[in-house]
């Protein structure tokens, strides 16, 4: 199981420098599994002990994982300089070190593009969702600004099917896209599932098809769907639940 010095899980669970656990461990504050510890370097595991400060219990995590339904005109990067980042839409806590690392994006979404974004501590389950050799499904809802008749509409769904080829753009070459599945809702919207995640690739793809996306937005990663009470801008912590339907 996992073990950590006090002071350490002081410091990463937002009580200052590790120099200020220390004092606050000296002073006598601090109890584990109820009895005062005066060890700053005591080391507690994280699935059993209790830790509580000034007699408040102290919620013991090694990772943390957010939902954010992200809005068009943010930028998924830790800093721009021009455009707002999603960092910038957090509470200032979130941009503390935590015990399992610092809070990063799962992937990322262009600025344009809305809808579910993850952030985690945890990089066992970035890699798992982000790795091509996993296939992890990604579903978006696109608005296009062509509308196609019904009856092309099974022609371009087979072209996503068995593999549609798209055009290089920016540092990513040409490429033949893994099958994907194109389901239509109108004449001028859709949803499409990929399970791969290259520059642009939804675009890429709708103009190798012959049109352009006029909206999109990300709704569901692997079985995760967005949480359809996320205001743009708006996040919260997954539920034990909610991150099982990403592993």
């Amino acid at each position: 199981m996992k073990q950590e010095r006090l002071d350490k899980i002081l410091s990463h669970h937002g009580f200052g420098t590790r120099k200020d656990a220390k004092f606050i461990i000296l002073e006598g504050r601090v109890k584990v599994n109820g009895r005062i510890c005066y060890i700053p370097e005591y080391h507690v595991t994280l699935e059993m002990d209790s830790i509580s400060v000034d007699e408040k219990d102290l919620e013991l995590r090694q990772h943390i994982y957010l939902m954010m339904n992200k809005p068009g005109g943010v930028i998924c990067s830790n800093k721009d300089g021009i455009h707002k980042t999603v960092f910038d839409l957090l509470d200032e806590r979130l941009h503390q070190e935590f015990l399992g690392g610092s809070l990063h994006m799962i992937g990322r979404l262009d600025l344009d593009t809305e809808g579910l974004l993850l952030l985690t501590t945890d990089g066992s389950l970035t890699h798992k969702l982000t790795s091509p050799k996993k296939n992890i499904p990604k579903t978006y809802f696109i608005k296009l600004e062509n509308s196609v008749p019904a009856e092309m509409q099974p022609i371009i769904s087979r072209r996503f099917a068995e593999g549609i080829h798209i055009a290089p753009e920016g540092d990513d070459g040409e490429y033949d896209c893994k099958p994907s599945n194109l389901n239509w809702l109108s004449e001028d919207t859709c949803t499409l599932v990929i399970t791969e995640g290259r520059y642009h690739q939804v675009k890429r793809m709708i103009a190798a098809a012959g049109n352009k996306v006029a909206y999109l937005k990300r709704t569901v990663v692997n079985k995760l769907p967005l949480d359809i009470s996320l205001q743009p801008g708006e996040y919260r912590e997954l539920t034990a639940k909610e991150l099982s339907l990403l592993n």
